[in-house]
């Protein structure tokens, strides 16, 4: 875990850029246009193209060399920034639409890369603590770069923080270059499309039509790990709209000094990731069993329940109490998201990344629009309970097909496409002795769960491709 400690920090330096920029270059688009369309035009420029990377991402990362493509983003985002140093501000505003494209689509690229590298880098049995400290070096720069990107703005100015900006993306690539990692499943010499090779990326390679549709082929032959991600994408609905009501509440409750509330909010939520991930590392280590599909979605229902409760005007302990605990439950369900579609097989786990940082950024994205509208008309506890409320019929929804499905004993494995039949994970619990193998995922919950020794056998068998163990991410 020593290099992928290295790497988790790489990370957080660029994540502490990506937090930095997102304040530097949207309240500088506003400051140099005076207009709230151009900076909202920028802001969805960015996310739009965040959208359509999800789905170009998924194919690079499966058909080229991950740590490369981690690099290659880190340094087009740093060059990117440091073009605009030189530049004056009337010289800047038509180059900062195209650093919008290339931030949204760099950020997704390297996002997808890293977590479909995850299982390679640490092994299978590692992946739950690999995501968690991931989620926490997020949370981490989440914190310092929205603290610190007023102060460096009002000190130093928009070009220190561009040139700030653009030397943590150097100083990532730096890192990645450095460490000795392999970011993809070994394949044999001999491999040549026959059994035992790497002929399972054959999907991944194809092109035309099957090669675009490949990723829904897999999602139809895993209903379970597909019903999560849709789950997530309306996750990303309802956390828009605490995003956007954030700002409007903080300034309902205190029209004088409205960024109290919101920097505690937000503090205290990062601070919930930090603690998900210590306890679930901790309990991964001490018991050596994950989480599953049912817990999962149990998380995402309390996430909403807290982000709702804290905008009910609640008095500031208990305010703050509901934050941690609804920043708990998100890093939780992200943590065990992330494990699960690490279970995919190598050739197919690109895919299936990119597909759901689309479908998350989709339902983030029209969450944003669609709660900026109904704003105007609402008050922020009725949008939040609305926006949330769905999430958690939905999250209802999904424990009714996981209990149906268990009962009428639901096959595990539906084979996806003519190149690799791939399984759904069954519901087993990891036991103890359980890390060295492939798993299966875990009870229905969230995460990844790694397999009973006695059923590995079996599993490998149903699976044309080794299946993965336990298990990283929003901020």
């Amino acid at each position: 875990m020593k290099h992928f400690r290295l790497l988790v920090f790489g990370n957080a330096i660029s994540g502490y850029g990506s937090y930095l920029n997102m304040v530097a270059l949207n309240v500088f688009v506003y400051t140099v246009t005076g207009s709230a369309f151009a900076a909202g035009l920028f802001m969805a420029v960015r996310l739009l193209t965040s959208v359509a990377a999800g789905f170009v991402s998924g194919r690079l990362v499966s058909r080229f060399d991950r740590k490369a493509l981690m690099i290659g983003s880190d340094l087009i985002r740093s060059a990117m920034l440091l073009v605009l140093i030189p530049l004056p501000n009337s010289a800047r505003l038509p180059v900062l639409f195209a650093l919008a494209v290339a931030m949204g689509a760099c950020t997704t690229l390297h996002q997808v890369a890293l977590r479909s590298s995850v299982p390679e880098i640490v092994g299978p049995e590692k992946r739950l603590k690999a995501n968690g400290l991931l989620v926490t070096g997020r949370s981490l720069a989440m914190i310092a770069g929205f603290a610190s990107s007023g102060l460096v703005i009002a000190q130093f100015g928009y070009t220190a923080a561009f040139a700030l900006n653009g030397v943590t993306f150097l100083i990532s690539a730096a890192i990645l270059a450095m460490l000795p990692i392999r970011t993809r499943a070994a394949v044999a010499p001999d491999a040549g499309g026959k059994e035992g090779g790497d002929d399972t990326a054959a999907p991944s390679g194809t092109t035309g039509r099957a090669g675009r549709w490949a990723s829904w082929a897999l999602l139809r032959s895993l209903p379970v790990m597909g019903a999560m991600m849709a789950l997530r994408g309306v996750d990303g609905l309802g956390s828009s709209s605490h995003n956007v009501a954030l700002p409007v509440f903080s300034d309902a409750l205190d029209p004088a000094n409205p960024a109290t509330f919101m920097s505690q909010f937000l503090a205290t939520w990062a601070i919930g990731h930090i603690v998900a991930q210590q306890a679930t590392s901790r309990y991964a280590d001490r018991t050596g069993h994950s989480f599953g599909e049912k817990a999962f979605a149990i998380g995402a229902v309390v996430m909403s329940v807290g982000f709702i409760l804290a905008f009910a005007g609640l008095p500031t302990v208990p305010a703050i109490a509901v934050a941690l605990i609804a920043g708990m439950a998100d890093g939780f369900t992200e943590i065990v998201y992330v494990t699960k579609l690490q279970e995919t097989p190598d050739a197919q786990r690109g895919q299936m990344f990119g597909l759901s940082a689309a479908v998350e950024n989709g339902g983030f994205g029209l969450g944003m629009i669609l709660c900026s509208l109904t704003l105007e008309f609402y008050s922020p506890i009725a949008v939040v309970g609305t926006f949330h409320g769905v999430a958690i019929v939905f999250c209802l929804g999904f424990l009714v097909f996981l209990a149906r499905r268990n009962r009428r004993g639901a096959p595990a494995t539906v084979p996806p496409a003519p190149e690799a039949a791939v399984t759904e994970p069954g519901p087993v619990a990891a036991e103890p002795g359980a890390a060295d193998g492939p798993a299966a995922a875990a009870d229905p919950g969230a995460g990844r769960a790694a397999t009973d020794p006695a059923t590995e056998a079996t599993e490998a068998d149903r699976t044309s491709a080794p299946a993965r163990t336990t298990e990283g991410d929003r901020a």
